[in-house]
């Protein structure tokens, strides 16, 4: 998408915008509506400083996540269409509203069902309202869940890509369906706009009604020699030759021990979703993934270069298709799950239930550590995707 003016990439936006718009009057039967006024929330007093935009309720908080931190939720399906609400005042309130919350960690829930081509704000407003929200808010904005995104939020997303940093972009987190919240806030304190339930009803009923594909889901993965979250401390106990401290506690509590005892409001804020999530994989796999993927480079050295150059050209695209994954849902160990007895057959035929771990394990490692694991050595007159 190099090359493309702000003109060409609001030409697209629109584009994608429409298409929603079809197919949401497709999903509900009828044209996309605005949201009254009141929306059933607490009613804003007129004597409110921004009661011309507060009065929308576009902005509440809902409740905690499972961490205790504070929610706001952001709702499209309530923006006025653009000639009722003045952009600039929203980003005041916006402001104004998010003061209240940021010197401590919050979490953000944006709703986008809703928002179309006649109440989306312009993409200069967008940029505006990124660089406006300096750091002071996002420090401890520790989660932002995107419900219901749709390929509008992709085109964004590239537009703003050189904008954001690699640690704001792993608080970005993007949800299908409502229910997928259920694994990261208090639910039933949502006060989720009767708009976006029914949308999420109707998605719902659309994806049962599709046909069946070929298209296999991956068996449950059992767990993993090393793991150490998901199982049961009598799992981990076994593991651990009789240890009855599971490993992550006692490495935990070790590093407070040396490094944290007079570290000021300790405990007090929490670690991205993000960070923890890789914090747990990287436990889950074994502390010595840097000597797996030197492993796996040294196996790949001794393949015939043929073989060694068709395995680099898919290795890479999937490596592509992984990086994708918050919007195709296919990570690398998903990706490994699907492609892993297509790369490795087993000489007695049928591998048994117990080969398929190591089999994925390495697969999803030959993916996820690409870019490492295959630096090393070039064929002549290779191909890449």
């Amino acid at each position: 998408m190099e090359g493309m003016s702000e003109i060409d990439f609001e030409k697209l936006a629109e584009i994608e915008l429409r298409k929603d718009e079809a197919e949401n009057a497709e999903l509900e039967g009828s044209q996309v509506s605005f949201a009254s006024v009141s929306n059933g929330d607490a009613e804003i007093s007129p004597t409110h400083p921004y009661y011309d935009v507060a009065r929308h309720n576009i902005l509440h908080l809902v409740g905690d996540d499972n961490l205790g931190r504070k929610v706001i939720a952001f709702s499209c399906c309530r923006l006025p269409p653009s000639y009722q609400l003045n952009h600039r005042r929203l980003l005041e309130y916006l402001k104004y509203a998010l003061d209240q919350y940021v010197e401590n960690d919050y979490t953000v829930v944006y709703f986008h069902y809703g928002l179309n081509s006649k109440n989306k704000p312009s993409l200069s407003w967008l940029q505006s309202a990124y660089k406006e929200f300096d750091r002071k808010y996002k420090k401890n904005l520790k989660a932002l869940y995107i419900v219901h995104p749709t390929n509008f939020i992709k085109i964004i997303w590239n537009i703003f890509k050189p904008l954001i940093s690699h640690k704001f972009g792993k608080k970005v987190i993007y949800l299908n369906y409502l229910s997928d919240l259920r694994d990261h806030l208090k639910y039933d304190q949502l006060k989720i706009p009767q708009e976006v339930i029914r949308h999420d009803e109707n998605l719902r009923t659309k994806q049962k009604k599709k046909p069946l594909t070929a298209v296999k889901t991956p068996p449950p993965r059992p767990p993993l020699p090393t793991q150490q979250f998901g199982v049961s401390l009598q799992y981990l106990k076994a593991k651990n030759k009789g240890e009855l401290i599971p490993p992550v506690m006692k490495h935990t509590v070790s590093y407070l021990k040396r490094k944290g005892l007079k570290a000021e409001g300790l405990f007090r804020r929490s670690a991205s979703i993000q960070s923890i999530k890789e914090i747990q994989k990287l436990y889950n796999q074994g502390v010595e993934s840097s000597l797996r993927v030197m492993i796996c480079r040294e196996i790949l050295h001794g393949l015939p270069e043929q073989n060694y150059a068709v395995l680099k050209f898919l290795i890479c695209f999937l490596h592509m298709v992984s990086q994708e994954s918050i919007f195709n849902k296919m990570t690398g160990s998903n990706l490994a799950c699907v492609f892993g007895l297509n790369l490795i057959w087993s000489p007695k035929g049928t591998p048994s239930f117990s080969t398929l771990v190591p089999i994925n394990i390495f697969i999803g490692l030959l993916i996820e550590f690409y870019p490492t694991i295959f630096s090393s050595r070039s064929v002549p007159g290779e191909q890449l995707p």
